[in-house]
């Protein structure tokens, strides 16, 4: 069990050889801990948010000359005394600064123990502290922007916002429960249900953005699939602008599935180059066509190929079983270079020469990212526990509304109104369990 008194130490940077490396000190020995290591620095007599050079001593030996920033409490991170300690980034430095700091009083944090001192200490709330995480490891435009935004509060003011409509309708609720024998209304229950089918909706298109936040988190994974030797591998190494998989004219070449990122115009794409789909005696291929339906099922968009010389019952065979996903798809006639396609509709491709490449391009982030919701000013759900609280949410307020409309009394409702707020008070902490803390905060990195 973390003691929160305790003041805690952890490399903040990435480990290994570097021009700095940054060391990160939170608690109320804080200060105490760097006039120990660092006698002359004076750090009681430092003004907050001002960085200063200051000496670092092992006894008598000094082991690096570092600049230090002070932040006082509550006006930190963690809103706690904090120092950060900007060393060169020799590894040996920064682990003998480490050892005088536990020596002086420190002990090494956990991880996520910063962001999750962060929450207790009210400075950021659960969902808050949740974007962090988001924020660090995104790697595209859009995930950073989506992050960013829940980090700054978006999510969680729409929560607030929900909950508080709720809060004070319960609150009428509860007041007629003090007057039962009275027989007194003082909720009225058309204005009650008005604002529970408003939260409701509000809820469903929360819920609905979850997709697409997942794919802008994960990455949208798209599938290239067609018959053999219809120019899939050819068609993602070009896309990746390097020899990712092996191209040959021999039919059954790609026997397992390849898979590679590529970011389009701010969002990561999964691009997946799998097995052609035909009937085969060839056990090791048969198994590189089970992969590639199982590719199928999990992706987001198809990219469908066809050469010239792709047998059209193959062609209909796939397409059929893309329909049947109802998975969204591209159909592509490759090898334009080759023959002149006499159908405007087609969609004209060349990997080889590259025509067609950029219009592809433009046509798969067109069809296959809901930009709408991408640009709408409503908070996306990249959190799968966010999800689940949204969807038990939904579920009381939907008993909240057949309430209603049954006539039942008060406290039938005001009960489920309670566990609609509860799961709603989850998802920004104000209604928090020990062991969802624990589960949150332990996929963080440690100096975070």
């Amino acid at each position: 069990m973390n003691h929160w008194d305790d003041t805690i130490i952890a490399l903040a940077t990435p480990a290994g050889i570097g021009a700095l490396a940054v060391l990160r000190i939170s608690g109320p020995k804080a200060f105490n801990v760097v006039q120990t290591i660092s006698p002359n620095s004076k750090i009681d007599e430092r003004p907050g948010h001002m960085a200063f050079v200051a000496r670092i001593f092992k006894q008598d030996q000094q082991l690096d000359e570092a600049l230090l920033i002070k932040f006082m409490s509550p006006k930190s991170f963690t809103g706690e005394d904090v120092v950060e300690i900007s060393l060169h980034g020799s590894q040996y430095i920064v682990q003998e600064v480490i050892k005088v700091c536990l020596s002086a009083g420190c002990r090494l944090a956990e991880p996520g123990e910063f962001t999750q001192r962060a929450f207790l200490n009210r400075k950021l709330d659960l969902a808050q502290a949740e974007a962090v995480a988001d924020l660090i490891s995104s790697e595209s435009e859009a995930a950073h922007r989506t992050a960013l935004h829940q980090l700054k509060g978006g999510l969680s003011k729409e929560i607030h916002a929900l909950r508080q409509d709720l809060i004070d309708f319960t609150a009428l609720i509860e007041l007629e429960l003090d007057f039962g024998e009275e027989d007194v209304e003082f909720a009225d229950r058309t204005q009650l249900k008005n604002l529970v089918q408003g939260i409701i909706a509000h809820l469903k298109t929360l819920i609905n953005s979850f997709s697409t936040g997942q794919a802008i988190r994960n990455g949208i994974p798209i599938v290239i699939v067609g018959p053999p030797n219809a120019g899939k591998s050819t068609l993602l190494n070009a896309l990746l602008q390097e020899e990712k998989a092996i191209v040959s004219h021999i039919a059954g070449t790609t026997r397992d599935v390849i898979e590679d990122i590529l970011i389009l115009n701010g969002i990561t794409f999964r691009f997946v180059d799998t097995a052609g789909l035909r009937k085969t005696e060839d056990f090791v291929e048969s198994i590189g066509i089970a992969k590639t339906r199982e590719q199928l099922n999990k992706a987001s968009f198809a990219l469908l190929l066809q050469a010239p010389d792709s047998l059209e019952n193959e062609v209909e065979s796939i397409e059929f079983e893309i329909k049947q996903r109802a998975l969204p798809y591209l159909k592509i006639r490759t090898k334009a270079d080759l023959v002149e396609s006499k159908n405007v509709n087609d969609f004209l491709l060349s990997a080889l020469s590259g025509y067609g490449l950029e219009q592809l391009k433009t046509e798969i982030v067109k069809r296959s990212v809901d930009r709408q919701m991408l640009q709408s000013e409503t908070a996306l759900i990249t959190n799968l526990r966010h999800f689940h609280a949204l969807s038990s949410t939904l579920e009381s307020l939907i008993q909240v509304e057949a309430a209603i409309d049954s006539g039942l009394t008060g406290d039938l409702l005001a009960s489920d109104i309670r566990e609609a707020l509860f799961h709603l008070g989850s998802i920004t902490g104000e209604i928090t369990v020990e062991d969802v803390l624990g589960s949150i905060f332990s996929r963080f990195c440690i100096g975070k």
